[in-house]
């Protein structure tokens, strides 16, 4: 049988570089030297009805950062995580409860540089077996799930942009639904599906 996740597991090992929230504004000039805090994210893969789904979150509305704004699960590492991807999976179990033992680590994305000045490391993740989402109070509003087809398809991207800090600023959008997925999160998946379909 054909592993439904093969495309995505292919596309790991195709050519890619660095992302940032600037990509798309190249006026932006990042300042030399900057400290930038490493972090992990977890794309977790979920088989619903035969159909692999990426896991998302809604942030909680009253947040500091990004309040409000579909994510992945995952944060900053800690003194106390092995690497990125250990900070990955400690954070979806801890903002969706998802057991670390419950995924299979398929590999990472290149990293993704915020505005907040984090260095984001994506990590591939299959859900082994069915579990119970628990988001985390406080942090989490919702947990959704979307196709893996529609954030794999670059047809469905569009760019827009707002102004941020009195500047312009494009971005990435793969809408689903009510829900607009857009910034670090759209640029993530659009570089995903830009090697799906290699």
């Amino acid at each position: 049988m054909t592993d439904p996740l093969a495309p995505l597991i292919r596309a790991l090992s195709h050519d890619g570089g660095a992302s940032s929230d600037f990509d798309l504004n190249p006026d932006v000039i990042l300042p030399a030297g900057r400290t930038l805090r490493p972090a992990g994210v977890l794309v977790p893969i979920e088989m619903r009805n035969d159909i692999p789904h990426v896991i998302l979150t809604k942030r909680a509305s009253h947040l500091k950062h990004h309040p409000g704004q579909i994510a992945f699960p995952g944060g900053k590492q800690d003194d106390s995580d092995a690497d990125v991807i250990a900070a990955a999976l400690r954070e979806a179990d801890e903002e969706i409860g998802l057991p670390r033992e419950n995924v299979e680590v398929l590999g990472t994305l290149p990293t993704h540089e915020t505005v907040t000045s984090f260095t984001m490391t994506p990590v591939l993740g299959r859900i082994k077996r069915p579990f119970s989402v628990k988001p985390e109070p406080g942090e989490v509003d919702e947990v959704f799930h979307v196709p893996l087809a529609h954030v794999t398809d670059p047809d469905l991207f569009s760019v827009q942009s707002r102004r941020w800090r009195g500047h312009r600023r494009s971005y990435f959008t793969v809408p689903f639904g009510p829900y607009y997925i857009w910034g670090a999160t759209a640029r993530i998946l659009r570089g995903l599906a830009d090697r799906v379909s290699q």
